[in-house]
Parts: C-alpha cells; structure tokens; sequence
C-alpha cells in the first residue's frame, strides 16, 4: 500500500466528493455510497468499510468534507462506542451485521452497564445471564440508560457465573432491545429532562452467537467501551448541526439529528457553561468585583487545562496508540470545569440563580446550569474512581484495599439482593 500524504489523501476524498455528493439523494443511499467508499471512517479496515487511513490523517478528511458540504456517516450518541467495541472484541458475523448499520444510521444503540446497586463499581453487576439450552436467558436491571427507549440494540454487561471472583464470571452480550422481555421504563431529573430510563430484563434471550469474545471476558471489553467514553467526555463533543437546507437530504439529516440529540441538549450546561462565564460578568457589571474576577481567572484557567488535556488525549489516538488512563484526566478535569463555573455563575447571579424558567437569568440557562452540573461528576464513571484510575495505573501508587476480590462473588456483600 503506498504511503498516504495530507496532499494525497486531500486531492483523492475531494475528487471522490466531486464525482458522488449529490444534495438530491436520500440520505440512506448517500450513507450507502459513503459506506461502501471507506471516506465515512477512513481510519477503519479496509474490510470493514475503511481505508486503513492512519488516524492522523482523518481530520483532513472531515475537512474535506466540511468544505464540500458533504453530510457524512452517523456516528452519534453511543454509536461509536458500540462500533469500537465490536471492532476491538466483535466476531466477523458482529462486524458484517452492524458495522454498516451503525455507519448508516439504520441501527440505533444503548449501552447497558450501571445498575441501581451498582453504578460506579461496574464489576459489581448482578444482572444475570443463564445459559439455558442453546440461549442466553437475561433477567436484572439497568439505569441510567440513554436513548434506550430508541434503540435496536444494547451493549449489555451480566454475571455469567457468580462462583468466580468479581472481574470474573461476567459476559458482554449485544441485546436486542425489541424483544419480549425488554421493558424501558423514562427517569424523569430534578432539570425537568428525561434523558435516561430504567431497563427491566425479564427472560430476555441472547443467541450464543451475539456474546461478544468469551465467557468471562466481559471486563475487559467493557473496559474498551469505558475507556473510549472518557476519552470523548473531556468536553462535550461538537455534535453535527442541522441545516436550514431545502434539499431531502438535508432535511432528512435534520429529523435524524434531532432526535438523535434529543437526551442531550442539556448538556451543554451540564458541562457548566465556561464559555458564558465573561459575557454574564459584563452584563452584570460583575467583571468589576475583584473576587469574582479571581474566580473567573480560576474558571478560565481551569479550562483551558482541561483543553489541553483533551489535545494529549487526540494526539495519542492520532499516534495509534491504544485507550489509557488519560481519559480518566480528561474525565476529571472536565468535572472540576463544571464545579467551578457553577460556583462563579452563583457569584455572578446572587439571588436570581434561584430562579427557574424564563425568569432565570439568560431565560432559564443560568437555572439549567446549576442543576445540572452534578450529572457530571456522576456519568461515565464518578471522580472518586477516575481519582482511583490515575492514582492506580498512573502515578503507580498503592491499589486502596479491598475485601470483594479474592473470594466469589456470590459471597461479596451487595447494595442489593442478588
């Protein structure tokens, strides 16, 4: 294969761009040209709708992109943890069957890890998984489970066998959501969103074909799925932006974002809203109080930490290097962003950040903000444990004791009967 270039890879995606982009295709088959091209995730195998582009190179694809206008593929909400996950672990027969679909847009994903007793301490899971027959039988409960109520499949982690040690036993499955059995079930939050459901499995059934790897694997690829959402939760993503467009194809890319992003348009004030913080101290004439000055110079300090972080994070993945703890960092760092802006938004708001709805400052945000920023030091995994993960894999420190792994998870003491 001869070596790729930024001028080479640029000239080749714009000529390919000139002769195929056609605002007057459906959007499914302009995926579908897309797909079969390998431009929609250049950095994939060649076998596998990709080009085998190195990573760095893929940034001048989307500009390419961008540039010509080109919607490209459909790689929102858990999308691309799912397409990672199937590539890192997934079988032939996973990768034929929903790789294209994920690019597409046909199939929509959830993942099924946290539980009501067990959120942080994911290896604590007790959902159950049975061998029953030829069929995997699953009965427990999920939370916390974005765009359940939409999605085909789910990436599903349960116990297989509860007479090994916790890490052990456990199976990662890919569930089909539709099923009988599958019960999803809206959380409503004190913002006033229902972004997350309860999923209730009652006799769920998994063909052996869809255990993702083997039994007892279930950790490790879980900890592929977690390590590439805290790399993607250093900030929140720039998610794609609909157009006013006539065209089909841009009108059908409008309905498909819309309620793709529909769990998380508070996110953005979950993350705290930084970029608000000197526009709100100019308004209310709170730029002048040598206090919160200080404590914006801390925000904005804080941030741009935070940027910086995420930029190591890009250019390790660029490099090819695997998933590390460097998400975790991001991770943490973006929670502390969160904190700390809530806290000056409070200074600069005094008493109306109180206020809720249009009464609120900035018609309801400033409100939104505060309520929301606790989410994210909670989602995608709590401080405490991406403190444990530097400290641990990091800096090499001591692993705080524990009493649950040496001994079988059926004799670990839970939050809940198992």
């Amino acid at each position: 294969m001869s070596e790729h270039t930024e001028e080479s890879v640029r000239a080749e995606v714009r000529q390919w761009l000139a002769d195929n982009w056609d605002v007057n295709l459906p959007l499914l088959e302009w995926r579908g040209k897309l797909v079969e091209s390998g431009w929609g995730a250049p950095h994939w195998p060649t076998e596998w709708h990709g080009r085998d582009l190195p990573v760095g190179l893929v940034p001048f694809v989307d500009e390419e992109f961008e540039a010509a206008g080109a919607i490209g593929v459909a790689m929102i909400g858990i999308r691309p943890l799912a397409a990672a996950t199937i590539l890192a672990h997934g079988t032939d027969l996973h990768k034929e069957k929903f790789l294209r679909r994920i690019l597409t847009g046909e199939d929509t994903w959830c993942q099924l890890f946290s539980e009501p007793g067990s959120g942080s301490d994911l290896a604590g899971a007790i959902t159950k998984a049975e061998l029953k027959g030829n069929t995997w039988v699953i009965n427990g409960q999920k939370v916390w489970t974005t765009s359940a109520h939409r999605a085909q499949y789910g990436l599903l982690l349960a116990r297989t066998n509860p007479d090994l040690v916790k890490h052990q036993g456990l199976a990662y499955f890919i569930l089909d959501m539709k099923q009988p059995g599958v019960e999803v079930v809206p959380l409503r939050q004190m913002n006033g969103h229902a972004s997350f459901n309860q999923v209730f499995l009652t006799d769920a059934e998994v063909a052996p074909e869809f255990m993702v790897a083997h039994d007892g694997d279930g950790w490790e690829i879980a900890t592929t799925t977690l390590m590439h959402e805290r790399r993607g939760a250093d900030a929140l993503k720039k998610f794609q932006k609909p157009s006013s467009r006539p065209e089909r194809i841009f009108r059908e890319q409008a309905d498909e974002i819309k309620i793709a992003l529909e769990p998380y348009t508070w996110y953005p004030q979950r993350a705290g809203r930084a970029d608000l913080v000197i526009e709100r101290a100019k308004q209310t004439g709170a730029n002048t109080d040598p206090v919160i000055r200080q404590e914006i110079a801390k925000v904005m300090t804080l941030s741009k930490c935070a940027e910086w972080t995420a930029r190591r994070a890009r250019a390790a993945q660029q490099e090819g290097r695997p998933q590390g703890p460097e998400g975790s960092l991001g991770k943490l760092a973006s929670s502390y962003v969160a904190k700390t802006s809530n806290n000056v938004h409070t200074m600069i708001s005094g008493a109306d950040a109180m206020l809720t709805g249009e009464d609120s400052p900035m018609g309801g945000i400033i409100a939104e903000i505060l309520i929301s920023t606790p989410a994210i030091s909670l989602a995608g995994g709590t401080d405490e444990i991406q403190k444990n993960i530097i400290s641990e894999r990091v800096l090499k420190m001591p692993k705080e004791p524990r009493t649950d792994t040496n001994r079988p998870f059926k004799d670990v003491p839970k939050n809940l009967a198992s």
